[in-house]
C-alpha cells in the first residue's frame, strides 16, 4: 500500500500526520510527506516544518520519504497522484464556518473532485481508528468503497458498521418498518437490497472483519451523525462518483458534501471507479475545466 500525507507545516495539532501515523504503520504503507511552498522562498522553513512531522510519523514506525513542491497547492497534489500510483492521500480539512453549503476550507473539496485516489480527511479528533461505518445505499457503486474499507479494517484490526437508511415511511406502515429493521429477514429476504448488504458483508467478512449490518429511517444525513454519537464509531466512510466525459475528475454529491462540512471524526472519500486519467484531452485542458470553485468553495 502506498499513502500521500499532504502538509503544509502549519497545522499546530499536526492532525493529517497523526492520522497517517494511525493508517501507515500497520498496512505497512509506503508514505509519502508532500510539503507545497506557493512560493519558491517558502521552501526552506517548509522542509525544516516537514522535517519535524517527519519525525513524528517515525515514532509510528513508519519512514516516509520527503517531497517538497512548488506552485498552486490543487495542481501539485495532482501531479504527485498521477506521477506515482498512491491508494490513498490523506489531507487537513479545516473548518472554516458552520453555514452555507462549504464550511471547510475550499481546497479540501477541490482536492477531493480533482485526484484519481480516494482521499482521508483528518476532520475532527482522532486518537485510534477501531470502529468504521460506511454509509451504504446498498448499490453496488460502493463496493470499491467496501473493498478498500476491508483492506484498512482488516490492517487495523477495526470493525465495520454498514449502515443504509431509508426514508421514514408513514404511521399506516410500522409493520413495514419493523421488517425493514430485522436486518437478518432482510439479508435472506432475496431483494435486491438484501442481496447487495450481504455481499457486502461477506466481502468484508472474507477478509476477518468483524461486520453489522445496520438499517435505519429518517434524514440520511441525521441518522448517520445519530449512529456516530450513539455508537462510537471513529471514521466515516463515504462515496464519490467518475464524472462522464474526457474530464477526469470526481462528482462529490450533496450528502458526501454535508458529511464532510459536519464531521468531527475522520472521513474517508472513496472512489467509485477509476480515474480516467489526466491524458483523455490532455493534462492541462483538464485542468481547466476542473479548477473552477465557485465563491463559496474559495478558502
Amino acid at each position: 500500500m502506498r499513502i500521500l500525507i499532504c502538509s503544509d507545516g502549519t497545522d499546530p495539532a499536526d492532525k493529517p500526520v497523526l492520522l497517517g501515523g494511525l493508517v501507515a504503520a500497520p498496512t505497512k504503507a509506503e508514505t509519502t510527506l508532500l510539503g507545497i511552498a506557493e512560493l519558491s522562498g517558502d521552501e526552506q522553513p517548509l522542509r525544516a516544518a516537514l522535517e519535524s512531522e517527519a519525525k513524528k510519523l517515525r515514532r509510528f514506525g513508519v519512514s516516509p520519504e520527503l517531497v517538497v513542491r512548488t506552485g498552486e497547492p490543487i495542481r501539485e497534489i495532482l501531479h504527485q497522484t498521477t506521477e506515482a500510483a498512491y491508494d490513498l492521500t490523506n489531507i487537513g480539512a479545516r473548518r472554516k464556518g458552520n453555514t452555507g453549503l462549504y464550511w471547510r476550507a475550499g481546497k479540501t473539496y477541490e482536492v477531493i473532485k480533482a485526484i484519481p485516489t480516494p482521499v482521508l480527511l483528518a476532520t475532527g479528533e482522532c486518537e485510534t481508528l477501531k470502529s468504521f461505518i460506511v454509509c451504504t445505499g446498498g448499490k453496488k457503486f460502493i463496493d470499491a468503497a467496501i473493498k478498500l474499507t476491508g483492506k484498512l479494517a482488516a490492517a487495523l484490526g477495526a470493525s465495520v458498521t454498514l449502515l443504509h437508511v431509508m426514508a421514514e415511511p408513514p404511521a399506516i406502515y410500522f409493520d413495514l418498518v419493523h421488517l425493514e429493521e430485522d436486518v437478518e429477514r432482510l439479508l435472506r429476504s432475496g431483494s435486491e437490497l438484501g442481496r447487495n448488504l450481504l455481499a457486502q458483508k461477506q466481502s468484508l467478512e472474507k477478509l476477518g472483519v468483524s461486520v453489522e449490518v445496520r438499517v435505519r429511517h429518517g434524514l440520511v444525513l441525521n441518522q448517520i451523525f445519530t449512529e456516530v454519537s450513539e455508537r462510537g464509531h471513529d471514521l466515516i466512510v463515504t462515496g464519490s462518483s467518475l464524472a462522464r466525459g474526457p474530464v477526469g475528475h470526481y462528482i462529490m454529491g450533496d450528502l458526501t458534501r454535508s458529511i464532510v462540512n459536519r464531521a468531527n471524526v475522520p472521513v474517508l472519500v472513496a472512489r467509485s471507479g477509476k480515474s480516467a486519467g489526466a491524458g483523455n484531452g490532455g493534462f492541462w485542458n483538464a485542468l481547466k475545466q476542473i479548477f473552477r470553485p465557485s465563491r463559496a468553495e474559495s478558502s
